[in-house]
């Protein structure tokens, strides 16, 4: 069990994130990250020697260097030395790290970030790497193609329908109309079939951009902001590595996940939810047992911008930020690794009481 135990409660009081955009050839990724860390940092009036612990999230196999992190360092600030760590994940999964550096009580204070750039090369080829390397990997399914197999799934079991996926895609894009961050905003096109049966609209856009929060834990969080959103619970969990072996219409991880972070307790009011495919939100609505009366992906989700190794922050920040906002009382974030919702991770945030 996740839950954070009573006597040491975390809260996110802040967030930042970048105009999502197809490429930013113009910028490093130390320079497109430097105005986001700025900007979390000033919503707080924190500095960098304020933060104890600093946690970054990233891909060597999308930058195409190894260690690629450490140049991100010089936009944090590495001296004096700072007590830092990275996982070679979304940001979602460098906040469940911090997260848990806060509750030994070793750390009040820290900051998580993520950065991506998919415009410099081809990200349906770069992601088969995370396949399984003896059986399917070497077969150069690309990301697109499995999403399509597993979309396909849910139309043989009668889930879903390709004018149902239809729908999912254009209520996401219309909700991010109101958010001036999204790469893609208002009504968007189907367009022609990529991999049957997703056509181009069902699929997430490819761009750069990074996103970082700030955690603080019991008064210090009430400290730093008007009304922090407290993580209830947080949990992560995985499918198997075979996507043979696996039910693609459902995600039992992401149920169990959603289990021990405390999720079915009582109603969520909103849930940002990391699906890059139109199916995976069938999907994950289901495992999630999301009804109507829930309101889903009001930022658009990663249909309106999915910059890789970020996007899974950016929906817990997202999530967060309505609380912070007094939109929502009580809101589930969720992200996602992996080919087919391989690996997801939940959180449930809430604010105390108006």
């Amino acid at each position: 069990m996740t839950s954070a135990p009573r006597g040491r409660e975390i809260a996110v009081v802040a967030f930042a994130q970048t105009d999502h955009r197809r490429a930013r050839d113009e910028l490093s990724e130390v320079e497109m990250l430097m105005p986001v860390l700025h900007e979390v940092l000033d919503r707080t009036g924190l500095k960098t020697a304020d933060i104890d612990f600093t946690c970054s999230g990233s891909s060597d196999y999308l930058a195409g260097r190894a260690f690629s992190f450490t140049l991100a360092l010089d936009g944090v600030g590495a001296w004096p030395p700072i007590s830092e760590s990275h996982v070679e994940m979304d940001g979602a999964w460098a906040l469940y790290e911090a997260w848990t550096k806060l509750l030994t009580g070793d750390a009040d204070t820290a900051l998580v970030y993520a950065y991506g750039k998919s415009s410099p090369g081809s990200v349906r080829d770069v992601l088969t790497r995370q396949l399984d390397p003896y059986y399917v990997a070497p077969l150069w399914p690309d990301s697109v193609a499995l999403a399509a197999l597993q979309a396909q799934a849910l139309i043989d079991a009668g889930d879903t329908d390709e004018p149902a996926l239809a729908a999912v895609a254009a209520r996401n894009r219309e909700a991010a109309a109101a958010n001036p961050h999204a790469q893609l905003r208002g009504v968007v096109p189907q367009g022609d079939h990529l991999v049957r049966p997703l056509r181009t609209g069902d699929c997430p856009p490819i761009g750069d951009g990074a996103a970082a929060v700030i955690l603080a834990a019991g008064d210090r969080a009430r400290e730093l902001c008007a009304r922090p959103a407290w993580i209830r619970g947080i949990d992560h969990r995985t499918e198997a590595h075979g996507l043979g072996v696996r039910d693609l219409t459902d995600s039992p991880s992401t149920r169990l996940a959603a289990e021990r972070a405390g999720a079915f307790d009582r109603p969520v009011d909103t849930a940002e939810l990391h699906a890059p495919f139109t199916a995976q939100e069938i999907v994950l609505r289901k495992a999630l047992r999301l009804g109507d009366d829930v309101t889903v992906n009001p930022s658009g989700g990663a249909l309106a911008a999915n910059p890789i190794m970020a996007a899974g922050l950016i929906r817990v920040g997202e999530a967060a930020a309505r609380v912070h906002r007094c939109v929502s009382d009580r809101a589930l974030a969720h992200a996602t690794s992996g080919p087919c919702l391989q690996q997801n991770l939940v959180a449930v945030l809430e604010g105390e009481p108006r």
